[in-house]
């Protein structure tokens, strides 16, 4: 089983489709003169949605070292992000990829490091196979999940769709693929509510894990309250605003009802209280 997931840069929007998806990977940094315009609100977006958020940096020629410190200073990454390595110029050589990554991994020791590169790169190119954490391979002309390469891949950039990048993450699920990010770093990712049950979520049950619900609803912009009096109480905002949720996530018609499903509840990441 595979991740759903897309990367992004400047020429996409900040409001995309997270819907299917477990992760975004976003264009943070270019070289040691450009940043994503979009990079923060683009994050910002993937993280109200719930996924697992990637940062890279496309390297160009020059100091790999003053390229791995613009890219963490303007990249702000989380704790549970994973950071890339952007290979595609030609003028940055096989040596210089691997000590960008070995920078980056010493500077950032608490995040996983990909990097990303074509087949043609990777069979052609490179000459030690050193990728840090994992190899995201860009590879169009194959299908999802089945890169024409023989090393061990974590992502696969398989085709263009709706004028975004496409990639499935070797994982069996969302929450294997955050839990290998996390690189088991006691307390680094914020813990999550488990699904208390359908049955659960009845009008009047007053709990703080309700609050958590409410401020994460408006978190993803799903904001259909009338009041935040209250808010630790199951009311009439939290069903029309957990709907909303529930449409956001792709669910129509009676999957798109009141009560929460587990699918949905553990996508919305509520803390736990």
């Amino acid at each position: 089983m595979t991740v759903n997931g897309i990367d992004v840069a400047s020429y996409q929007t900040s409001t995309f489709s997270t819907s299917g998806l477990g992760f975004v990977m976003v264009k943070a940094t270019e070289g040691t003169s450009y940043i994503n315009p979009k990079h923060t609100a683009q994050v910002a977006h993937a993280r109200a949605a719930g996924v697992t958020v990637g940062h890279y940096h496309f390297a160009r020629p020059g100091s790999m070292s003053a390229q791995v410190a613009y890219f963490l200073q303007h990249a702000a990454a989380a704790p549970g992000d994973v950071l890339a390595l952007d290979w595609e110029d030609t003028g940055v050589s096989g040596a210089d990829k691997d000590a960008f990554i070995k920078a980056l991994q010493k500077e950032s020791p608490a995040h996983r490091v990909l990097l990303y590169c074509n087949v043609d790169f990777w069979l052609h190119r490179d000459t030690t196979s050193f990728c840090g954490d994992g190899l995201w391979i860009a590879d169009p002309e194959s299908d999802a999940g089945h890169p024409r390469v023989e090393h061990a891949w974590t992502l696969h950039q398989y085709s263009v769709s709706g004028g975004v990048d496409r990639n499935v993450a070797n994982f069996a699920s969302s929450d294997a693929l955050t839990a290998w990010a996390a690189k088991g770093s006691s307390g680094a990712v914020p813990k999550y509510e488990p699904f208390p049950g359908a049955s659960w979520f009845t009008v009047g049950r007053k709990s703080p894990v309700v609050a958590a619900m409410h401020a994460r609803l408006v978190a993803v912009s799903c904001n259909h309250y009338q009041t935040s009096s209250n808010k630790d109480v199951i009311g009439s905002g939290d069903i029309a605003s957990y709907q909303a949720w529930q449409r956001k996530c792709g669910y129509s018609g009676a999957a798109a009802t009141w009560p929460p499903g587990k699918t949905t509840w553990d996508k919305l990441h509520v803390p736990t209280s």
